[in-house]
């Protein structure tokens, strides 16, 4: 059992590495507080959606949707189709986390991001499955989670002070820090592969309505990455049952 000096310090480690994707998620969570208050929602429903959803490109959608007046229905697919890729997140990371008690798990799944993904799992290449407790990654969640409450905050206080913020590319700063996240991932084969269905049908499906191009895109993403993780873990799950006949 590791001292509580020990799990302090890993706490510390994965909210300091989380630093450059926190600065990266800035701005888009000052442009989402600034949505907020150009769309029929009260501030604090803005706010509670980034504290109970706490998924920047889902709350972008969910935004947009509901300032189009779109049904329950849309708004909760469409959202759960771009969340999806989490499935993604999830099969790689449960080696590392598999053996964590299950409030551990559930805390933990409840504060992954993107971000927060990519900076976990790099820290987990570098040690065995079943090694690393779960401190680096609560710090770097936790981190990620009280920084995405701030800029929130901060885009609802000055979203109707300056009502086109959104217009002046602040964005560009979380599509270079996905970048920074998806071009170290691609080192497997499932990750390529996913990202190649994604980018390409995205392309060629731009032209559908209401954006469905680029969900049916994700979709097929996930699907293609997850079915390659379940053949590639197919192997190994076999090698091991055959060791204990």
């Amino acid at each position: 059992m590791k001292s509580p000096g020990n799990r302090l310090s890993e706490f510390a480690a994965g909210a300091r590495d989380t630093l450059p994707m926190m600065i990266g998620a800035a701005p888009f969570g000052v442009i989402y507080g600034t949505l907020v208050t150009a769309s029929p929602l009260s501030p604090w429903h803005g706010q509670l959606m980034s504290l109970a959803v706490f998924a920047g490109s889902a709350q972008f959608i969910a935004v947009g949707l509901i300032a189009g007046h779109a049904s329950f229905a849309v708004i909760w697919a469409t959202t759960l189709i771009v969340n999806l890729r989490h499935i993604l997140y999830s099969a790689t990371l449960a080696p590392y986390v598999s053996h964590l008690p299950a409030r551990w798990r559930w805390t933990l799944g409840a504060l992954m991001t993107d971000e927060v993904f990519a900076v976990a799992y790099a820290h987990y290449q570098k040690r065995p499955p079943g090694e690393t407790g779960p401190y680096y990654f609560f710090g770097s969640g936790l981190a990620m989670y009280l920084n995405w409450q701030l800029w929130t905050v901060l885009g609802l206080v000055f979203g109707s002070a300056f009502p086109g913020l959104q217009s002046l590319g602040l964005d560009f700063a979380m599509v270079a820090t996905f970048i920074a996240i998806v071009v170290p991932q691609l080192v497997a084969l499932r990750f390529v592969a996913a990202s190649l269905a994604a980018g390409v049908l995205s392309f060629a499906w731009q032209g559908w309505p209401y954006k469905l191009g680029l969900l049916a895109a994700v979709l097929v993403g996930v699907a293609v990455g997850t079915a390659l993780t379940l053949i590639e873990s197919r192997p190994r799950n076999q090698h091991a049952q055959g060791g204990t006949r």
